[in-house]
């Protein structure tokens, strides 16, 4: 069940000829990919990228309608495998994932592509979120691009643009026989505006008709002598080919006035922080209309050194704008004026910062630095620099804690770092290593369990090294959605040849729950398109694995205590694996809402779990937040002049998941723990009832208070 349904939105994508479309870049990239007679399509859901899976899993029966086939790749490496469709055939096919890892995960099957060729367009949209808005290391797609030689587009972050990049990029592959990645940054994909559409296309040769008539050609085997020839084929012929269409078809832009001192090179994806940020200096207006000449690099590899050094005629200055490091780009727009022996000047990560995003104030005053630089004269006198006289920031790190990201309000996860803590407090800390997902979040306050993560699936093989039969068991943490994507493959059959004695932890959540809740192999739900319900501890005995224990609920701290116990205590050798299963609050929580919200708006009888602490229990010591760290679980302050420290409460935004409760139980802390059970639309006699112990309760209080000895201050 994915976070968002695109169910109505879908409805758009059957728009055609002389219809305006009007919607997210995710729904705008669909669309073209539909107008472009696509064939095929697939890939892997992870940010900035997981709504165009939504999409295109949503609009299965239109894909189905066109002849389109559609398959959600159990990882990057099986979706980068698919495109081998259209090197044979002329198949137009596109599959999508996140930017610089997943195109790491699927790198053999995209230098294997790359080396071959194809015959017909292959696309792969990878969404690019280098900067604030990332989730992951810090790097750039465009190094593979240049490594394998795929063609990159990076398009202007507006609807028109990314559309007409989609239609350009399958038309520039098939030119020159050439893989093209197109990269639509995290903006890009939810950017809103319109577009004039077309009509759909069928796929000329659909994948069903080229089942009938296979085809294959001894010279695209990537197979010594062949892949040398691939090697001169690429310098030889392709990369001429796509040269000359990008240069004929005007792929790159260029604004501004023909002539003038200086001009702006930029990334097609920045465009809009550039124009912003002359608007803001008076020299663009609102239309984009601009006094400063600017080259828009909508492909940015390769590089036409004719067009570069065209804009570069008669100017004196040239800023290149290049968020991220490498300076790949800079570098080689340099080489190109040495080899012509230009005396224009290149700026770029002189004025620029090295690394980090390229948010609008660092844009601004980059851009302001570079036009004082290379012409001052050219900023309107009554213009002021915005950020002329701007407050000195303090340093807000030594002041202000840090906002990581955390477990949602009743996650199924916090309750098995809870029992890992109390187990370390038996056993000691052990060597823990982590696994990309929500998982991930236990390595920060207040669990502090796993401090190193090697990829998606490697949780279990990032041991290898501490796995020689050390005084402790090393442990691994892994979520059901890594265990599918490349987990059983790489780290379990890892651990069954090996013959490790490792703990490792999988957490099933039903969902690959931190990509947006898509379904997977072990989701317990029925999904009409999927295999779903194949239990994990079915495929770790597939393996060779036996000491597999089972927890089907999470909540159950002291249980899940014993069990990781029995694990790092156990005499019994070999690797030793615990499935601990609970739904993904946030899942269930989109499932059982709207259901319950409208048995309550239909009168029905309903009854809904809420924890809170008694403040005249609770001692203060905290203990609970220490093993919990619930959003819902605060501090509250008493009025009570003889408690000095604050109580522990529950607010309501508490899901009723009971965790609090149960580590409360496990770890012997105070009973302050109390249920409630609210309910909706009662029937007449629990009213009564309702009525009756509200009557006694309020007695008992006035009878205890006319009890209670009073002081008054004299007046």
């Amino acid at each position: 069940m994915a976070e968002r349904s695109f169910k109505a939105e879908v409805e758009h994508l059957k728009l055609g000829e002389g219809d305006t479309f009007t919607g997210e870049g995710i729904l705008a990239i669909t669309k073209a990919l539909l107008e472009s007679g696509v064939g095929y399509v697939g890939g892997y859901q992870g940010a900035p990228i997981s709504h165009l899976m939504d999409v295109l899993s949503d609009a299965q029966e239109l894909l189905a309608d066109l002849g389109v086939r559609y398959e959600a790749n159990a990882n990057e490496a099986a979706a980068g495998a698919m495109l081998a469709a259209s090197v044979h055939y002329p198949i137009r096919g596109a599959v999508t994932f996140k930017g610089s890892v997943g195109v790491n995960v699927a790198s053999d099957a995209l230098a294997n592509l790359a080396s071959s060729g194809v015959t017909g367009g292959a696309m792969i949209i990878v969404g690019e979120d280098y900067g604030e808005g990332s989730s992951i290391m810090q790097e750039r797609t465009h190094a593979f691009a240049m490594k394998s030689q795929f063609w990159l587009l990076d398009p202007r972050p507006n609807l028109p643009s990314i559309v007409k990049a989609v239609s350009d990029g399958f038309e520039l592959s098939e030119a020159s026989n050439t893989p093209v990645m197109l990269m639509v940054r995290i903006r890009s994909c939810h950017v809103t505006g319109s577009f004039e559409c077309r009509d759909n296309k069928r796929p000329e040769l659909t994948v069903r008709e080229a089942l009938s008539e296979p085809r294959s050609d001894f010279a695209r085997v990537v197979l010594p002598p062949m892949s040398f020839a691939h090697e001169q084929d690429k310098v030889k012929n392709r990369w001429p080919a796509a040269e000359a269409f990008i240069r004929e078809r005007g792929l790159n832009e260029m604004f501004g006035p023909d002539s003038a001192r200086l001009g702006i090179v930029v990334q097609g994806g920045m465009y809009n922080g550039v124009i912003r940020a002359l608007q803001r200096l008076g020299l663009a207006d609102i239309y984009g209309e601009t006094d400063v000449p600017i080259y828009v690099l909508n492909v940015t590899y390769p590089l036409i050194s004719t067009e570069f050094l065209e804009f570069c005629e008669n100017k004196e200055h040239v800023l290149v704008v290049e968020e991220g490091q490498p300076e790949f780009i800079e570098t080689q727009l340099g080489s190109f004026l040495y080899r012509a022996g230009s005396d224009v000047k290149l700026h770029g990560k002189d004025l620029f910062p090295m690394a980090g995003e390229y948010t609008g104030a660092v844009m601004l005053d980059t851009v302001e630095a570079f036009v004082r630089l290379a012409a001052p004269d050219m900023l309107p006198a009554n213009v002021r620099a915005p950020n002329a006289e701007k407050p000195k920031i303090p340093d807000l790190s030594k002041t202000v804690p840090i906002r990581p990201p955390g477990f949602c309000t009743g996650c199924p996860e916090r309750p098995i770092f809870a029992a890992m803590k109390l187990v370390e407090n038996e056993l000691g800390k052990h060597q823990i290593a982590a696994d990309i997902g929500c998982h991930l979040f236990a390595a920060l306050p207040p669990f502090e369990i796993g401090g190193a993560t090697m990829g998606y699936g490697l949780g279990p093989a990032a041991n290898g090294a501490f796995d020689g039969g050390g005084e402790k068991r090393p442990v691994a943490i892994i979520g059901d959605g890594g265990f599918w994507h490349n987990g059983l493959s790489s780290s379990f059959t890892n651990m069954s040849f090996n013959k490790s004695d490792g703990v490792a932890i999988v957490v099933d959540n039903f969902y690959s729950a931190a990509t947006g809740g898509q379904d997977i192999m072990s989701s317990r739900a029925t999904n009409p398109t999927k295999s779903t319900r194949n239990p994990i501890s079915k495929a770790l005995k597939g393996v060779g694995i036996d000491w597999v224990r089972e927890v089907d609920r999470t909540y159950d701290v002291g249980r899940m205590r014993d069990t990781i116990r029995e694990a790092l205590t156990t005499p019994e050798k070999g690797p030793k694996v615990i499935v601990a299963s609970s739904e993904c609050m946030l899942n269930r929580q989109r499932r059982e809402k709207p259901l319950r919200n409208k048995a309550i708006k239909e009168g029905r009888r309903v009854e809904a779990p809420r924890f809170g602490v008694d403040e005249e229990v609770c001692t203060g010591d905290h203990a609970c937040m220490r093993l919990s760290g619930c959003p819902s679980l605060s501090l509250k302050k008493l009025d009570d002049p003889l408690r000095d420290d604050p109580v522990a409460h529950i607010d309501q935004s508490c899901v009723g998941c009971g965790n609090c409760g149960e580590v409360a139980d496990a770890a012997i802390l105070c009973p302050s723990f109390y249920r409630a059970d609210v309910v909706h639309n009662p029937g007449g006699f629990e009213k009564w009832w309702a009525g009756m112990r509200s009557r006694v309760i309020g007695w008992l209080i006035k009878r205890r208070a006319s009890k209670r000895l009073e002081f008054q201050a004299a007046s």
